[in-house]
C-alpha cells in the first residue's frame, strides 16, 4: 500500500482569521473587502468578525469562496436566554460557520466540554460548520499531558456527530501559551500534535475520514512564520488571531497557504 495522500491533493489549506473583540463595523466592512478582493486561489478563507458585524462582513463576501462565521453561539435553538444568539440567528444573517471550544470561551468563561459538545451538536443541526478548537495550558504542557488534554477536548467536542456531518467540521490546535503571547509551537512540535489529533479521530470514525479532516494550527501565526508551520504535512492552514486585523499581516498567511 503506497503513502497515503499529502494535505494538498486531499484536503484544501484553510486560513480563517478570528477577530475577536476588535474593530468597529466601518474597519471590519473594508477589511473584508480587501480579504475577499485579494485572497489566494486554492486556500478557504474564514472570517469570525464580531457578532454584531457577522451581517456585514457577511453580505460583502457574498458569492466569493470567503466564508463568514461566527465566534460563538448558544446551545439552546431560542427561548428567555437574555443575551445570547442562537444557531438559527447566525446563520439567519449569512454566517456558515461557528468557532467553538476557543480557550478564550473555555478558561475565562469556563464553558466545559459537555456545554461546547452541545454548542456542536446545535450548529451542526441548524446546518452550519463546526470549527472545533482544543489545546492545552502551559501547565499541561509541562505535566506531560498535552495528549490526554487534546484527546479530552477533542473525543468530548464529537460526541453525538455522525461520520457524514464530521465532513462539516474542521478542528484547530491552539496551544493555549501560545495564543496572544508571541510564542509559537514549533513546526514540529505543532506537527506532532496535528498528527496525534488526526489519529484521535481515525479512532472515533475510520481513517478515510481523519484523513479528510481539516486540523489548522493556531497561536501567533503571522507572516514570519505562516509558510514554515503550514508545510508540515498534517497541518492544513491557520486560525489567526491578531495578525488577521490587518490586511498587511493577514494576507501573506492566505498566500503562504496556497
Amino acid at each position: 500500500m503506497g503513502p497515503l495522500p499529502g494535505p494538498r491533493s486531499l484536503r484544501t489549506p484553510y486560513v480563517a482569521g478570528n477577530w475577536k473583540m476588535n474593530l468597529d463595523r466601518r474597519s471590519a466592512v473594508e477589511l473584508a473587502e480587501a480579504v475577499r478582493g485579494h485572497a489566494a486561489d486554492g486556500v478557504d478563507v474564514g472570517l469570525f468578525p464580531a457578532m454584531l458585524h457577522v451581517d456585514e462582513v457577511a453580505r460583502v463576501c457574498a458569492g466569493s469562496h470567503v466564508r463568514v462565521g461566527a465566534q460563538n453561539c448558544s446551545d439552546e435553538p431560542s427561548g428567555a436566554f437574555t443575551g445570547e444568539v442562537s444557531a438559527a440567528m447566525v446563520k439567519d444573517v449569512g454566517a456558515r460557520v461557528v468557532l467553538l471550544g476557543h480557550s478564550e470561551r473555555r478558561h475565562v468563561y469556563g464553558e466545559s466540554d459537555a456545554f461546547i459538545n452541545a454548542k456542536v451538536i446545535r450548529a451542526l443541526s441548524e446546518g452550519l460548520e463546526v470549527m472545533l478548537c482544543v489545546g492545552e495550558t502551559i501547565e499541561e504542557r509541562r505535566d506531560g499531558r498535552t495528549e490526554d488534554v487534546c484527546r479530552t477536548q477533542l473525543v468530548a467536542g464529537l460526541e453525538g456527530v455522525s461520520r457524514g456531518d464530521l465532513e462539516r467540521v474542521s478542528v484547530a490546535y491552539e496551544p493555549v501559551w501560545a495564543i496572544g503571547t508571541g510564542e509559537t509551537a514549533t513546526p514540529e512540535m505543532a506537527g506532532a500534535v496535528h498528527a496525534y489529533l488526526r489519529g484521535v479521530a481515525a479512532g472515533l470514525f475510520d481513517e478515510d475520514v481523519a484523513q479528510a479532516l481539516r486540523i489548522l494550527y493556531g497561536g501567533s501565526v503571522k507572516p514570519a512564520n505562516a509558510a514554515e508551520l503550514m508545510a508540515v504535512p498534517d497541518i492544513d492552514g491557520a486560525l489567526v488571531g491578531g495578525a488577521s486585523l490587518r490586511p498587511d499581516t493577514f494576507l501573506p498567511i492566505i498566500v503562504a497557504a496556497s
